[in-house]
């Protein structure tokens, strides 16, 4: 499974929102910059994440953009979903699959594990936690 730059992108621009959490909005040519991504694409990657509430937008010239809940509350595996759609390895674990085979493709058992392990793992991950381990990175470099 590979993610594309809409979950990848999107993941950092909101991890900038997090950085930013309590300061009120952050302007998107402000995250941008930071981030090294695209104004224009994060426009379209911010309706989406507006849309699942996700995050909130600010109009105005001191406007822009910040997180609608608190970092411990947004999971990475909502931003993902919200961008990506089901985090699937294999279309045979969707619903609407036509697979003829389905019922009895031992390969099944195989996706569905390794779905499960990702959904664990980005459900069980937090902007807070992202935040976290940044902190604790940075500790870990001033201490050397």
């Amino acid at each position: 499974m590979k993610l594309s730059t809409r979950g990848r992108y999107g993941l950092k621009a909101v991890y900038e929102l997090a950085l930013h959490y309590g300061d009120g909005p952050t302007s998107l040519k402000d995250i941008a910059s930071s981030q090294n991504l695209s104004e224009s694409y994060l426009e379209q990657l911010f309706l989406s994440l507006r849309k699942e509430e996700i995050i909130d937008s600010v109009r105005g010239a001191q406007g822009g953009y910040m997180l609608a809940r608190e970092p411990k509350e947004i999971t990475v595996g909502q931003i993902l979903r919200c961008l990506e759609g089901d985090m699937s390895p294999s279309a045979c674990l969707l619903d609407d699959s036509d697979c003829s085979n389905k019922e009895e493709c031992i390969t099944k058992y195989v996706w569905s594990e390794i779905k499960d392990s990702v959904d664990r793992v980005i459900d069980s991950i937090t902007l807070e936690n992202m935040l976290e381990k940044r902190s604790t990175k940075l500790e870990e470099v001033s201490h050397e």
